[in-house]
């Protein structure tokens, strides 16, 4: 148990990003699963992969992730991500967010592994929905690299929390 991680998580909430950014073997996921399990909010997880490059795909894996939380979240962007000629992924995310501005509880979505996500357009597509992030959600992503998003800017106006290799070794007494 990592009570000072989990504080840390908890303080986080009151902003839109959390970033855990470790090499392998740090124990990201494991102190995500750890923290959700007390953390008394509904949870979204999306555990990414190489395949979720493209952005439709990232899409319809986010809806049917946060389709976990709210059942009918998302339908109607999963149909048209489907349509031969999508309207852009500005416009998707526009509605997708004015669908979970309807989720009445406040809520977590968890990107897992986003180190693997090598796409100019999926980063674009975090960055929209970042910027718009409806209050009642918040973000946590688990990477192994730093993503291309604004971090600065969201450093700069204290909605990021960043726990990093440093914050996840363990202290001597954890050790023991």
């Amino acid at each position: 148990l990592r009570p000072r991680l989990i504080e840390r998580l908890n303080e986080g909430l009151l902003g839109k990003l959390t970033l855990i950014s470790a090499p392998a073997g740090f124990g990201k996921t494991t102190l995500v699963s750890e923290w959700i399990a007390g953390c008394g909010r509904p949870i979204a997880w999306l555990s990414l992969d190489e395949g979720d490059n493209d952005p439709t795909s990232f899409l319809a894996y986010l809806v049917a992730a946060l389709q976990t939380i709210a059942a009918n979240i998302g339908n109607g962007v999963l149909a048209i991500l489907q349509s031969p000629q999508p309207p852009s992924i500005e416009s998707i995310l526009t509605t997708l967010l004015n669908e979970i501005t309807t989720i009445p509880d406040h809520f977590v979505l968890v990107l897992d592994d986003y180190h693997v996500i090598d796409s100019k357009p999926v980063d674009e597509a975090l960055t929209f929905l970042l910027k718009h992030l409806p209050p009642q959600m918040h973000l946590v992503i688990t990477t192994r690299e730093d993503p291309q998003l604004p971090l600065a800017r969201l450093r700069a106006r204290s909605q990021l929390t960043e726990l990093r290799a440093a914050d996840l070794r363990f202290t001597p007494s954890e050790a023991a």
